[in-house]
């Protein structure tokens, strides 16, 4: 059994610098994630969680440090050549659902298959079965002004899932939802994770989303912090009984 890590980051820092003043948004660290673990990365605003999102996405490059994704030391490749990873190995849902809105559904989705130059038969049939497997096989022509909410989120679930990443990463899925909806689409999270082994990365202010993952990862300060969802959101991640958010929020 292969126990290499999805992601190993060592002493990764970041600085930002404009004009005279310099900004350590990320300072000293390090970070492991295992395959088919479901992480949420929390913390307050200014802590560092979307920076340290964004390098894990490969959308931009540390200042210092080591960054591994499954086991290639991704951190001293080209933007080319960290793009073509990106491409093959990550997938991206956003707050805003990110939908291009005057292709359907299906065009939408294979949207990544088209940046990898998979042909046209291939890309439809990867694409109606990423929409089928988080039940939109009967939308796959609609418009996303003809979607509600929880449906476009699908969709862009569906667009990260249709080249079959190594990663997930999700920067607050749930931010522009209902109570409900983000219930569902947590739900799902949690099948595509348990059901398909699939390794997912959540960016979230939520502390009930961040109490029913795996493992949290805390961030104050642009530095690991222990304990973020009490110490910041008065939560103990030990009362969360109910691993279903879905049950959680109907009780």
């Amino acid at each position: 059994m292969n126990y290499q890590p999805t992601v190993q980051l060592e002493s990764i820092s970041k600085e930002f610098t404009a004009g005279e003043n310099s900004f350590l948004a990320l300072d000293d660290v390090s970070v492991t994630i295992h395959p088919g673990e479901m992480v949420a990365i929390m913390g307050p605003s200014g802590s560092g969680k979307s920076t340290l999102m964004t390098l894990i996405g490969l959308l931009d490059t540390p200042s210092s440090g080591s960054y591994y994704l499954d086991g290639e030391n991704v951190s001293v490749l080209s933007r080319l050549e960290q793009a073509r990873v990106r491409n093959r190995k990550l997938g991206f849902v956003f707050q805003n659902f990110n939908l291009l809105p005057r292709l359907t559904a299906q065009k939408n989705v294979e949207l990544p298959l088209v940046y990898g130059r998979v042909p046209g038969r291939d890309r439809a049939q990867r694409s109606r079965e990423a929409l089928e497997a988080v039940g939109l096989g009967s939308k796959i022509n609609n418009l996303p002004t003809t979607l509600s909410g929880g449906q476009k989120q699908r969709v862009a679930i569906a667009r990260a899932l249709v080249h079959n990443p190594s990663m997930i990463l999700a920067d607050e899925p749930t931010g522009a939802l209902d109570t409900r909806t983000g219930a569902e689409i947590m739900h799902l999270f949690r099948e595509l994770n348990r059901e398909q082994g699939r390794t997912i990365v959540i960016v979230t202010h939520d502390p009930e989303i961040g109490r029913h993952m795996d493992r949290v990862i805390g961030l104050r300060d642009g530095r690991l912090a222990e304990n973020i969802l009490h110490e910041y959101y008065g939560v103990d991640v030990y009362n969360a009984v109910d691993p279903d958010p879905v049950r959680a929020a109907a009780d």
